[in-house]
């Protein structure tokens, strides 16, 4: 049986490097980087840097009403998806909103919501937390204010993976679409990390980064946390071309494992198996890809285990391939990071320009890739896959071509 083609014809975000996503990808080329002082109280947090947002908008475009039972995690994913419409040139009325739907990805949950609720309690005193704490924390709450905000009445659902929850929602968006269940799906991640409560328990992970992000490079000393959210609207090939949308990019493949291994340590086996999970997907051969964007977390055990990944996948087409990591510049910003990187890989093949791998200062030998250090390159890209491996052994791969 035939699937049916998904193409990409919208896509918003915002986070360290703007407010839209043309900002973002124009931070990514010009090599910015988003770290800088944290601007949250510090109280005890040795933590004292972070991938914060800018680039917000004064008008937020969001009716008081649904305001008060959202939380940041929902209020910058309609951000994002209202973005991702607008470029789509998606209006009410132009499209059945009975086959058309959202997943929005988080890494966690409405951390704002919960740290206020402990405040509130604890610091406080009050006898009660938000009225509308439940509805703020759930981590489904981004997709079903998204489906409210756009009016999307078909399937309608949040996933969680840790890091991988962008790229396990674009994946879930594709299936809806493959499946004949919808023609047009909302997909994305969102976060808010640099909250004090997930930046406490990151710091006793003792993995977070003293300055700034360093993926692939000698010196790396860990990863720094970044809020923020992307969106894309994905359509089938024959809705998009029926009402003569500029399709941006087309997912070709899409590819899934599980470690079934350690809660925080990765394998090579189960992120391979995802990566040539996708590559079959695609119906190609790993030397037709011409940029990788990594996971690339800065941690010496991720970029390490990253590289003999794709090592094992691509063999002597490793060498050739280009790779970066754009967490160097936004940030890992956990569920939201994969559909952040997707903006990169939807303008790698758009553009044939490799986003760099920022910081990098000292090649480390276990990893040998071609990791675009500090500066863009030209490259034409006919292909792009987006890595994501998470915590838990979750791993979610991506690939995107031109249309």
């Amino acid at each position: 049986m035939n699937q049916r083609r998904v193409v990409i014809t919208g896509m918003g975000g915002i986070c360290a490097l703007g407010g839209n996503s043309g900002a973002i990808w124009g931070g990514m080329k010009e090599g910015q980087d988003g770290c800088r002082p944290l601007e949250i109280e510090a109280r005890d947090l040795k933590v004292n840097v972070g991938c914060g947002i800018i680039g917000y908008p004064e008008n937020e475009g969001i009716d008081k009403r649904q305001s008060l039972t959202m939380s940041g995690i929902s209020r910058i994913s309609v951000i994002a998806a209202r973005q991702a419409m607008l470029q789509a040139g998606l209006e009410p009325g132009e499209f059945n909103p009975e086959r058309a739907g959202a997943v929005v990805g988080v890494g966690i949950f409405g951390t704002d919501a919960v740290d206020q609720s402990y405040v509130d309690i604890f610091v406080e005193k009050k006898k009660r937390t938000h009225i509308f704490t439940v509805p703020r924390v759930m981590p489904s709450g981004p997709s079903g204010h998204v489906s409210i905000a756009m009016g999307l009445q078909g399937p309608v659902f949040g996933v969680t993976s840790a890091c991988a929850s962008g790229n396990h929602a674009f994946i879930s968006a594709v299936d809806q679409i493959r499946l004949g269940r919808a023609d047009v799906m909302l997909a994305g991640g969102a976060e808010l990390a640099l909250v004090y409560g997930p930046l406490k328990a990151w710091e006793s992970l003792r993995v977070l980064a003293r300055s700034v992000c360093r993926p692939f490079s000698a010196d790396r000393d860990g990863l720094v946390l970044g809020d923020g959210a992307a969106i894309a609207v994905l359509e089938s090939y024959e809705h998009a071309r029926a009402r003569g949308a500029n399709i941006l990019a087309e997912i070709i493949g899409v590819g899934m494992s599980g470690d079934a291994s350690d809660i925080v340590n990765p394998t090579v086996e189960g992120p391979a198996a995802a990566m040539r999970n996708c590559l079959a997907d695609a119906g190609i051969s790993a030397d037709q890809v011409d940029y990788i964007n990594a996971h690339g977390t800065a941690t010496q055990t991720n970029d390490q285990t990253e590289t003999r990944v794709i090592r094992a996948v691509f063999g002597s087409a490793a060498d050739k391939v280009a790779i970066s990591s754009t967490k160097s510049m936004h940030g890992h910003c956990l569920g939201a990071s994969s559909a952040i990187e997707l903006i990169a890989c939807v303008n790698a093949v758009r553009e044939g320009v490799i986003p760099p791998t920022i910081n990098y200062t000292t090649p480390d030998p276990l990893c040998d890739l071609d990791v675009t250090p500090n500066v863009a390159r030209e490259r034409k890209v006919d292909i792009a896959i987006s890595n994501a491996f998470a915590f838990g052994g979750t791993n979610a791969v991506i690939a995107v071509k031109k249309v």
